[in-house]
């Protein structure tokens, strides 16, 4: 019996998709279940699995863009597998090349005007402090040119090649190009702004020297820096609800929850899995989820659900090394906040100089709808829940909020 195999449908909306890589070869026997391709929509990468084992004929070309439903390749399943090949004699030597004639030696014809430089080439020899020998001439007899002196001077003639000059091309991926599609109509279909401020991490850092290796052993997951900003943006968007909305044509749309969207880089690219109701998750929760979804982009397994919705977006190009950076909002969502790597820097506490374990931090967001006293409010509220911790996110029992 032959089956077609049809495109599945990826996730709501998405109506095509694209034949990224084919992990199998025309005429191979396939297993039930085993990945047959990997293909781009444009949201996430999707491994397609073979509905039942055969032998496969492919129908699509890697790079084919192919619409949901269409068939992409058939399978036999009355195929069977196919032993592997008898490797040939080695008894049997290839056949000897026959020898290449040698070329004929020419031996070059002298004169008397061999060597010797037109007035032109002459003055720009000496110009440029070449040395006759060097040159060889083109002209009749041997004469040396004006174009012979240029083509040998790398300032009057080609600069000289150093290294490799070779280029690689190929076509960007449905998600890539979906992505910079986004990004570019972000910046011209929004009033993007963006704020900044610093934060002193020592507080953060003093908690999690104190309490992460009983919270690991605990809980099998690290106490990272990610719990303490998201439960900082999640009491902020609970302060400032405007910055927790989103444009819906003529109507602003207000969400009582907050499904913290977190960029993470995956093998394909930047990926943006959402945290669900963060602001009922504990920092084990939070942990938890991060680690889980994480895992789930290197490995290549996040789904379009895993990266469907999304109130608000955390990016931490700290972890790159980015000192400063105006991070581009995640559409449809209004803003953005954008973390960033921690310097020990010399600051003013309490009249006196000391050094600090700061970060900076930066707020993007769509000023058509976020004004500027919610978006500095917003940003503020989050640095003071970063500063004092124990107080404003453990309710002044750590060990009761980290469940130890």
């Amino acid at each position: 019996m032959i089956l077609e195999m049809k495109v599945p449908s990826p996730g709501e909306s998405i109506t095509e998709v694209e034949i990224a890589q084919w992990l199998v070869q025309d005429g191979d026997y396939v297993e039930k279940d085993q990945a047959i391709a990997e293909v781009d929509s444009d949201k996430a990468t999707l491994e397609l699995p073979a509905e039942v084992g055969g032998t496969i004929t492919l129908k699509a070309e890697e790079g084919d863009a192919v619409a949901v439903g269409q068939v992409v390749c058939l399978i036999d399943t009355e195929g069977t597998p196919v032993a592997d090949s008898a490797k040939p004699s080695d008894a049997v030597a290839a056949p000897a090349a026959a020898e290449a004639p040698k070329p004929a030696t020419v031996t070059p014809t002298t004169s008397y005007a061999s060597g010797s430089a037109s007035p032109a080439a002459k003055k720009i020899m000496a110009e440029k402090g070449l040395d006759p020998q060097t040159i060889h001439g083109t002209g009749r007899d041997g004469r040396i040119t004006k174009a012979d002196v240029i083509k040998a001077t790398p300032a009057m003639g080609t600069p000289p090649a150093h290294g490799s000059r070779g280029e690689d091309r190929k076509k960007m991926s449905m998600l890539r190009r979906k992505v910079a599609e986004r990004l570019v109509s972000v910046k011209n279909e929004t009033a993007m702004l963006t704020t900044f401020n610093e934060v002193d991490m020592a507080p953060i850092f003093a908690l999690r020297s104190q309490y992460k290796e009983t919270f690991k052993d605990k809980h099998q997951v690290g106490l990272g820096f990610m719990s303490f900003f998201t439960k900082a943006v999640v009491r902020a968007l609970q302060l400032y609800p405007d910055v927790n909305s989103m444009i819906d044509g003529d109507h602003q749309v207000k969400f009582d929850y907050c499904d913290i969207s977190v960029a993470v880089s995956g093998p394909k690219g930047l990926m943006v899995p959402v945290v669900r109701n963060a602001e009922a998750l504990t920092f084990r929760g939070i942990e938890s989820e991060i680690k889980r979804l994480a895992i789930r982009a290197r490995e290549g397994q996040i789904t379009v659900d895993d990266m469907t919705g999304g109130t608000f977006t955390i990016s931490n190009g700290g972890v790159f090394g980015s000192m400063l950076s105006t991070p581009i909002i995640n559409p449809p969502q209004s803003a953005i906040l954008g973390m960033h790597n921690i310097i020990e820097r010399p600051v003013a506490v309490d009249g006196k100089v000391e050094i600090r374990p700061m970060m900076y931090v930066a707020l993007s967001y769509d000023h058509r709808i976020i004004d500027g006293r919610e978006s500095v409010g917003f940003l503020v509220a989050v640095k003071e829940a970063l500063e004092d911790p124990t107080t404003l996110l453990m309710d002044n029992n750590p060990q009761t909020a980290l469940e130890l």
